[in-house]
């Protein structure tokens, strides 16, 4: 195992099998049924199962699998369902296992994870007992040894990196001094002045390290974030906090700005971002804090946000991870399991959070719970809401519209497209089809670059996403040859012509009576005068 995949699992093992076994046949057994795991990192719970292979001249069939958590309610809730582990769990079953991975892992993460399996049996259900403890802990800076300098006010002192995991081999970490990123291994050692702090990580999980620590003297220079990681809703406004200390008290400079992106390449006061314009406030409600307000989040604003700070003699360096901002939106996102609808934010807080969900825009009394298990009909739409915040709603998709790149009668070898459109919340999947059900093309745009006669025929295209499927309606497609046109349009001339010459000869002939008349008149009247 390399460093960087060892350090991307961090996870110790205390006790490895755990069996739960009952006297008819039936049994459970997990490994490990402890674990000790750093934050930001990742874990896997592996779970074997048997059962009998028949029961009353019945074959057993397993139906269900699936990890839930002691903490929660009596009633087992998939933790795929739960929107607190939305995106971060994944299942890997197959030949009477299950692997549960859990990524990203969280301080409220550590609780007892119980595995179960349900059968086709009236009672054939089975749960392992006690279940898999799992504990996500942080690190620390330990001081080992320390020796005084010949200089004044400096010592040479070595530190350490630990958890309150069991310690694992093959693990790389990063040091921060003075909040200034360096390499080591897991004990550190320097020359430290009175002014110097320093905090640890573990390689690969370096936005969770240590708070940082002064290792001569009690007065050094550092930065504490409040949190690591904040969750904000679209819209609401946030505040960012921090204490620091300096060892010189006369700070020259200060300010807030976001951690190096691409488009960001160097650090920027946030009071004078554009980005940010009107939409930030820098607090300091007493001395050593600093408050980061942002007002009027955007989902663009997710970013680590950091401080720092500049003495007259030293500088809180840019390269010590700083809050992590998420800001996101409430969604409602359709689980194969029941099926079901699940009211899903990033930003869920502990305890237990209440939900409302809508149907049509109206209230569904009753339904409190991140997960809606009523009957779904496609002709209706729904939506949830937490915390006052509305998600979009999600509905089927609508009568699909067919455009037609070019309408009426269409000549053999041409190009044609035709475009199918639908209103649907999640966006819809789109099909083709020919009058006999013949499935043509899975894409919005069904294209012909040189069409024959034989594709002349009725089409349609279907929409459908989780909610439902709608089909629209037909249309006609008419190919001709070039030559039919061709005469036909020769023939319509000549007609034209025939037409034409015709008027033009009746209007002459009767220009010409008419003139002959009038002449006529003219010589009797002369004649009657004379």
């Amino acid at each position: 195992m390399g460093l960087r995949e060892a350090a991307s699992c961090f996870v110790i093992f205390l006790l490895s099998v755990s069996v739960v076994q009952a006297a008819d046949g039936w049994g459970v057994r997990c490994t490990p049924t402890q674990i000790c795991a750093v934050k930001g990192s990742k874990v896997q719970i592996r779970c074997s199962y048997w059962h009998p292979s028949r029961i009353d001249d019945l074959d057993v069939a397993v139906e269900q699998t699936y990890w839930f958590t002691k903490g929660q309610d009596s009633e087992p809730v998939d933790l795929r369902a739960a929107s607190e582990y939305t995106g971060r769990v994944q299942y890997h079953c197959g030949n009477k296992a299950c692997t549960l991975t859990i990524t990203d892992l969280r301080d409220s993460d550590s609780d007892v994870y119980q595995f179960r399996f349900i059968t086709n049996q009236q009672t054939g259900s089975f749960t392992d007992s006690p279940g898999v403890s799992l504990s996500v802990t942080g690190v620390q800076v330990i001081s080992k040894k320390a020796s005084a300098c010949k200089t004044y006010d400096c010592s040479w002192s070595r530190v350490e990196c630990q958890t309150s995991c069991p310690p694992t081999p093959s693990l790389s970490y990063i040091w921060y001094k003075n909040g200034q990123k360096t390499w080591g291994e897991k004990s550190y050692s320097d020359f430290f002045y009175s002014a110097d702090s320093i905090s640890c990580a573990v390689r690969g999980h370096e936005d969770f390290p240590s708070a940082p620590v002064c290792v001569h003297g009690n007065s050094c220079d550092r930065v504490n974030y409040i949190d690591r990681n904040i969750c904000a809703f679209k819209g609401s406004s946030v505040d960012i906090s921090c204490s620091y200390n300096s060892r010189y008290y006369s700070i020259t400079s200060k300010f807030w700005f976001v951690a190096e992106q691409l488009y960001r390449p160097r650090a920027v006061d946030l009071l004078k971002d554009p980005e940010f314009t009107h939409r930030v406030q820098v607090l300091e409600p007493e001395r050593g804090r600093s408050t980061l307000r942002i007002m009027n989040l955007r989902l663009s604003d997710s970013a680590q946000y950091r401080f720092t700070f500049k003495s007259q003699w030293s500088e809180w360096e840019r390269s010590f991870p700083g809050t992590t901002l998420t800001v996101t939106d409430v969604q409602v996102i359709w689980s194969p399991i029941g099926p079901t609808l699940t009211c899903h934010s990033s930003c869920l807080l502990s305890g237990r959070p209440s939900f409302v969900w809508y149907k049509n825009g109206t209230e569904i009394h009753g339904e409190t719970s991140p997960t809606f298990r009523g009957f779904l009909h496609p002709e209706n739409s729904y939506s949830c809401a937490y915390e006052l915040h509305h998600s979009s709603p999600v509905y089927a998709p609508k009568v699909p519209l067919v455009q037609l790149s070019q309408p009426g009668d269409i000549l053999k070898g041409s190009s044609v497209s035709l475009t199918c459109s639908s209103d649907a919340n999640p966006p819809p999947a789109y099909a083709w089809y020919k009058q006999n059900q013949t499935l043509l093309n899975r894409a919005a745009q069904l294209v012909f670059s040189s069409i024959p006669l034989s594709d002349s025929g009725e089409y349609y295209c279907t929409a459908e996403n989780a909610l439902g499927k709608t089909a629209s309606k037909r249309v006609l497609i008419n190919v001709k040859c070039a030559w039919k046109s061709a005469v036909t349009g020769t023939t319509t001339a000549l007609l034209l012509v025939v037409i034409l010459l015709a008027v033009f000869l009746w209007i002459r002939r009767n220009k010409s009576f008419t003139q002959q008349h009038f002449s006529c008149g003219t010589h009797t009247t002369s004649r009657a005068a004379r």
